[in-house]
């Protein structure tokens, strides 16, 4: 499916329609380069998903993961730009997150061959040649 969005307010209003239908077990992968609003679309699906509007959601850039206790179960908020190995994943606790949890992850690439089978793949991407436009693509990745 795809989204248009004109600006952040846009961008976080499709990824908290989009928490609606998240369920444990589901796994999120963003995709864009630096800049496209990937971790503006985390922000607001953890929000959604916190029921909690104002939380302080902080890039894990610098700490690569970071979790929340979500309405009906753990989110897990990845940002794998720093990782040079596929296997320090499992130094941030990815089993758990997999097994009992909502995982988000920016920079999947990053995975390897530990990328789940089964995710929702977004891409955000400019839109219309403008700097403050994204084209937001949503597809099941089975």
């Amino acid at each position: 499916m795809k989204h248009l969005s004109d600006n952040e307010k846009d961008t976080s209003r499709i990824a908290a329609a989009l928490a609606e239908d998240l369920q444990p077990g589901n796994v999120l992968l963003l995709h864009g380069t630096l800049g496209m609003g990937k971790t503006v679309f985390a922000r607001a699906l953890i929000r959604a998903l916190t029921g909690r509007p104002d939380i302080d959601v902080p890039s894990p850039t610098f700490t690569l993961v970071q979790t929340y206790d979500g309405l009906i179960c753990p989110i897990y908020h990845y940002d794998l730009y720093r990782i040079e190995h596929p296997e320090e994943i499992f130094e941030l606790g990815w089993d758990d997150a997999l097994a009992d949890g909502i995982t988000i992850v920016e920079w999947p690439d990053r995975l390897g061959s530990y990328k789940p089978r089964l995710s929702l793949d977004i891409t955000l991407s400019n839109a219309d040649n403008d700097p403050n436009k994204r084209e937001i693509l949503i597809e099941t990745n089975a």
